[in-house]
C-alpha cells in the first residue's frame, strides 16, 4: 500500500508539471572574458532553477518561469563567479563579462593532468554547485553516480563508508585518481579508499570525469576513467558556511567551511572541518568520520605559492562479508546448508536466521577498520614570460592504520605457534583477536611546463613518486596466551615502489574549424616487496617495466553549435601487490595493455547542449578472476590474451518546460571476453581441478545498460524539487555469463525538495531534504561468489544490500 501511495504521489508530480500556470520566458546572451573571446562550456544557472552551458561562441539560452525577476549566476573554471538579477520579460541579449579569479595562477595547478574542453577525448565535468546540490555527506562515489557509466558502491548500504566506484564496468583499481595533479591511487593496490577522505567533496571546486584512457596522468594506469579534482579555488572576498545533516539511521553531518578573502594584495587562508556519524543500513555498520583541510597561499603578479593539506580519521565496523543469497530470499534450508558449508557456530547461525536484509557476518564489538591519512601539498606557480608558464608540486601522504578481527577456534598453526599445553590438554585451536596492519608513506614531485602560442599549445609534464608500505599482523588477545607475548606480531613484509613519468602533449589549430592533438607517454615503474604474508607464506617479488603510452586525436569544429571529435590511445596498467603475491608458484602475472578509440560529438542545440559518443577498448592480457586457486587457497586473477568493451553513450541537458529542467545520461555496452578457462575445485574424494572452457562471455561487474538522470523543477521562488534517478541492468558476478550468478538490475528514484532564500544581515539559507529510494527498492550494487563441487556442485552468491527508503536532511547557512 506504501508503495502504491508513493507511486501515485510520484505521477501526480510528474503531472503536475504540465499544469503549471506561469507564463515562460526566455533569457539569451553571450558569456565573454574582458577581451571579448568568448567562454565555451560556461556554466549559466538560473538559482534554484534551469540552467545551461555555452556553445563555442559563447552564447547560451534559458527558459525559465515569468516571475517579476530571477537570478543568474555564471561559472567558468579560471574565472570568478558572475551573479544578478536578471528582470522578466526580458528580450535582449545578456553580454555577461567574466573577470579573471584574483588568483589566477591557481589553474596552473591543473595543465598537467586536466583536457582542455574542446580536446579530442569524452569527458564530464561537474563543478561546486553540482556537488553542493548533492552533497548530504555520502562518499564521492555517490556524488557522481549521475556521470555516465558509473556506478556507485556501497559496504553499509548508504553510501557513509567503504564505498567505491565503477565506470564503464571497470573496478576502483582501473580508475586514476587525482587531486591537484597528485595520485590518490594507493600506488600497491591500487584502489582508492573514499573512506580516508571523508566529505572531500566540500573541498572541492572541479570535477573532470574523463572516461576511458583520456590524456597522460600520474599515477596508476586510467582503464576505465581518470577523474581529476580540483580543491577550493582561492576567493577574493571573505566567506563562511556552516552546514549540518541528520537522516535515518542515526545519519549526522556537521560541516564548517572559513575563508579570509585576499589579504593585504597577496595573502589567502582557507579552512574546513568536517564531523560525520553513521550506524549504516547493514547492522553494526556504524562509521565513525572526521576530517579537516587547510590552505594558505600568497601571490604576486607572476607567482603563486600555495601549501595546502587535508587529514581524514574513520572507525567503520566492518561489513565486508556481505550476505548470503539464501539470507536475502528468506531460504532456511539454503541458510542452514551456508552455515554448515561454512562451519558457523550456533551463535552465527542465529544471527543467520535472524537478521534479516541487514544481516552482519561480523558481531564482536570491535570488528573494525580504523586508519588515519594526512596528505600534504605545496605547489609553486610561475609565469615566465607571456608564453611560457611553470607548475612544480611538492607531495606527501602518510597513512597508517589496522582492521581487528575476532577468530573462533582459529589453527595456532596459523600464526606460526605449536599446540599449547593446558592442563592435561593440547589445544590446537584457539579464539583470539587479532589486528592487521598498514603503515605507509607515499612522497613525489610532479612538475609541468608550458608554452602557449595563438596557434599552438605545447605541454612538457611529468612526475616521480616513492611509496613505502609496511604490512604486518599481531595478536592482541588470545584465549590461552602460551607462547605468545604482548602484540605478538605474527606475519611482516614490506614493499618499495617506484612511479616515474614523463609525458609530452601538443595541440594544433591549423584553422579555427580544426585542433589537432598528440600525447606521448613514457612510465617507469619499478616494485619489490618480500616478506612473509598473512597466510605464513613467503613472498619474494621484483619487476622493472616500461611502457610507452601514445595518444592522438582531432577536433572538427563543424559549426559554431556542433564539434566532432575522434581519439586512439593506448594505456598500460601493471599488476596491483596481491595479483603479484598469490600468483601460484612459478607464475607471474603480465601486464594489461588496452587500446581505446573514442569517437564523438558536442552539439549546443537551441537552449540543450548534447554529447554522443562511441568506444571501443581493446585488451591484451586483461587479468581476471577464473576460479583458480594458489596453494593456500587464495583467488587468483589470470591474464585473458583477448577482451573488449564497445559502448555508446549519450548526454543530454536542458528544459523540458519552462520550470522543469532536465540532465541525463545513457551508456549501452557490449563487454566480453573473447575465451577463458572456468576452474573448479571437486572436493568430493580429495582434489580435482576442473575446467569448463568459456567462449564469449560477459565480463564481470559490467552492466550492458546504465541510464540516470536528474529533473528539476521550480514551482515556487526559491523552491524546486528534484527527481533522481538511476537504471543499472544486470551484470555477473563473474565471468561465466551465468544468470545464476548475477546481480539482478535495479532501477532507484531519490526525490529531494529544496528552498533557498537570502535573508538580509544572516546570509544565504539553504534547507534540503531528500528521500532516498523513494520507492523502497530492494536491491543490491554489488557482490561476489564461488563454486566447487562436493558430490554437486555448490555455488555461494554473496550481495551488499542498500538501504531501503530513508531520508536526510540538511541545513546551510553562508555568507
Amino acid at each position: 500500500m506504501t508503495t502504491i501511495r508513493f507511486r501515485t504521489f510520484l505521477f501526480c508530480l510528474v503531472l503536475s508539471t504540465g499544469l503549471s500556470a506561469q507564463t515562460p520566458a526566455w533569457i539569451s546572451g553571450h558569456v565573454t572574458d574582458s577581451d571579448g573571446k568568448p567562454l565555451t562550456f560556461a556554466s549559466v544557472q538560473v538559482t534554484n532553477g534551469a540552467g545551461a552551458t555555452t556553445d563555442a561562441s559563447g552564447r547560451f539560452q534559458l527558459r525559465v518561469l515569468a516571475t517579476d525577476s530571477v537570478q543568474l549566476q555564471v561559472r567558468f573554471i579560471g574565472f570568478e563567479p558572475w551573479s544578478g538579477y536578471v528582470a522578466l520579460p526580458t528580450r535582449e541579449d545578456l553580454r555577461i563579462v567574466l573577470l579573471p579569479v584574483a588568483f589566477p595562477l591557481q589553474t596552473l595547478e591543473l595543465i598537467g593532468t586536466w583536457a582542455e574542453a574542446d580536446a579530442p577525448f569524452t569527458q564530464s565535468r561537474m563543478d561546486a554547485a553540482d556537488l553542493e546540490q548533492l552533497n548530504l555527506g555520502q562518499d564521492m562515489p555517490f556524488l557522481l553516480r549521475f556521470t555516465p557509466g558509473v556506478v556507485a558502491t556501497s559496504d553499509a548500504g548508504t553510501g557513509i563508508g567503504y564505498t567505491g566506484i565503477r565506470v564503464r564496468g571497470s573496478d576502483p583499481t582501473r580508475t586514476n585518481i587525482t587531486i591537484n595533479g597528485v595520485p590518490v591511487n594507493d600506488p600497491e593496490s591500487q584502489a582508492v579508499f573514499w573512506v580516508n577522505m571523508p566529505d572531500l567533496a566540500s573541498s572541492v571546486d572541479q570535477i573532470q570525469v574523463q572516461r576511458g584512457a583520456g590524456t597522460s596522468t600520474n599515477g596508476a594506469g586510467a582503464f576505465g576513467a581518470t577523474i581529476n579534482m580540483q580543491t577550493k579555488t582561492l576567493r577574493s572576498e571573505p566567506y563562511a558556511r556552516l552546514s549540518s545533516t541528520v537522516g535515518s539511521f542515526n545519519t549526522r553531518r556537521a560541516t564548517v567551511e572559513l575563508g579570509t578573502g585576499l589579504l593585504g594584495g597577496h595573502w589567502a587562508l582557507d579552512g574546513r572541518w568536517s564531523a560525520i556519524d553513521s550506524d549504516g543500513y547493514i547492522d553494526r555498520a556504524t562509521a565513525r568520520l572526521r576530517s579537516w583541510y587547510g590552505s594558505v597561499a600568497w601571490q604576486d603578479s607572476r607567482t603563486l605559492v600555495r601549501l595546502l593539506a587535508f587529514s581524514g580519521r574513520e572507525r567503520t565496523y566492518q561489513s565486508w562479508w556481505g550476505t548470503p543469497q539464501s539470507r536475502l530470499e528468506n531460504d532456511v534450508e539454503g541458510m542452514l546448508a551456508h552455515a554448515a558449508n561454512n562451519g558457523l557456530t550456533p551463535e552465527q547461525t542465529d544471527n543467520l536466521l535472524e537478521s534479516g536484509r541487514t544481516y552482519n557476518y561480523y558481531q564482536y564489538k570491535d570488528e573494525v577498520d580504523q586508519y588515519g591519512q594526512d596528505n600534504l601539498q605545496l605547489h609553486l606557480s610561475r609565469v615566465l614570460t607571456d608564453r611560457w608558464r611553470v607548475n612544480t608540486t611538492l607531495h606527501y601522504t602518510r597513512g597508517q592504520g589496522y582492521f581487528e578481527q575476532y577468530r573462533t577456534g582459529d589453527d595456532r598453526r596459523n600464526y606460526g605457534l605449536e599446540p599449547a599445553i593446558y592442563g592435561s590438554d593440547t589445544l590446537s585451536v584457539i579464539d583470539l583477536v587479532r589486528r592487521r596492519w598498514l603503515d605507509n608513506d607515499f612522497a613525489g614531485v610532479v612538475t609541468n611546463l608550458r608554452y602557449e602560442a595563438p596557434r599552438w599549445n605545447i605541454h612538457l609534464g611529468g612526475a616521480w613518486n616513492t611509496y613505502l608500505g609496511d604490512h604486518f599482523g599481531r595478536i592482541i588477545w588470545a584465549e590461552v596466551a602460551q607462547g605468545i607475548g604482548p602484540d605478538h606480531e605474527y606475519y611482516s613484509g614490506a614493499g618499495d615502489k617506484r612511479d616515474g613519468n614523463l609525458f609530452l602533449k601538443a595541440d594544433w589549430s591549423p584553422s579555427s574549424a580544426w585542433r589537432l592533438f598528440v600525447d606521448a607517454q613514457v612510465r617507469h615503474v619499478q616494485y619489490q616487496t618480500s616478506g612473509v604474508d598473512n597466510d605464513l607464506r613467503s613472498y619474494d617479488v621484483q619487476d622493472d617495466r616500461v611502457f610507452f603510452n601514445p595518444k592522438a586525436g582531432v577536433t572538427w569544429s563543424l559549426q559554431q553549435w556542433c564539434q566532432l571529435y575522434a581519439s586512439a590511445a593506448v594505456a598500460h596498467r601493471e599488476p596491483s601487490r596481491s595479483e603479484y603475491i598469490d600468483a601460484p608458484s612459478g607464475a607471474f602475472p603480465r601486464p594489461e595493455r588496452m587500446v581505446d578509440v573514442e569517437l564523438g560529438s558536442r552539439i549546443a542545440w537551441a537552449a540543450w547542449q548534447l554529447n554522443f559518443n562511441g568506444y571501443w577498448m581493446d585488451y591484451t592480457d586483461q587479468l581476471v578472476p577464473t576460479g583458480a586457486l594458489n596453494d593456500v587457497g587464495a583467488t587468483l586473477k589470470v591474464n585473458v590474451p583477448d577482451s573488449y568493451r564497445l559502448g555508446l553513450e549519450v548526454q543530454a541537458e536542458g528544459p523540458i518546460w519552462a520550470d522543469v529542467f532536465y540532465q541525463g545520461s545513457l551508456g549501452w555496452s557490449r563487454n566480453r571476453i573473447r575465451a577463458f578457462d572456468e576452474v573448479i575445485y571437486d572436493y568430493t574424494s580429495g582434489f580435482e581441478e576442473i575446467r569448463i572452457p568459456h567462449r564469449d562471455v560477459d565480463i564481470a561487474y559490467s552492466p550492458d545498460l546504465v541510464y540516470s538522470h536528474q529533473v528539476a523543477w521550480t514551482f515556487l521562488a526559491g523552491w524546486s524539487l528534484n527527481w533522481m534517478s538511476q537504471y543499472v541492468s544486470q551484470h555477473y558476478l563473474d565471468n561465466t555469463a551465468s544468470d545464476d550468478r548475477a546481480i539482478p538490475a535495479w532501477w532507484v528514484n531519490d526525490l529531494q525538495l529544496r528552498w533557498a532564500r537570502h535573508l538580509p544581515r544572516v546570509g544565504d539559507l539553504t534547507v534540503r531534504f531528500q528521500v532516498n529510494n523513494v520507492l523502497d527498492k530492494a536491491y543490491s550494487s554489488n557482490g561476489y561468489t564461488y563454486s566447487y563441487i562436493y558430490d554437486q556442485l555448490v555455488t555461494e552468491n554473496f550481495y551488499y544490500p542498500q538501504a531501503g527508503r530513508n531520508w536526510q536532511l540538511g541545513v546551510q547557512l553562508s555568507w
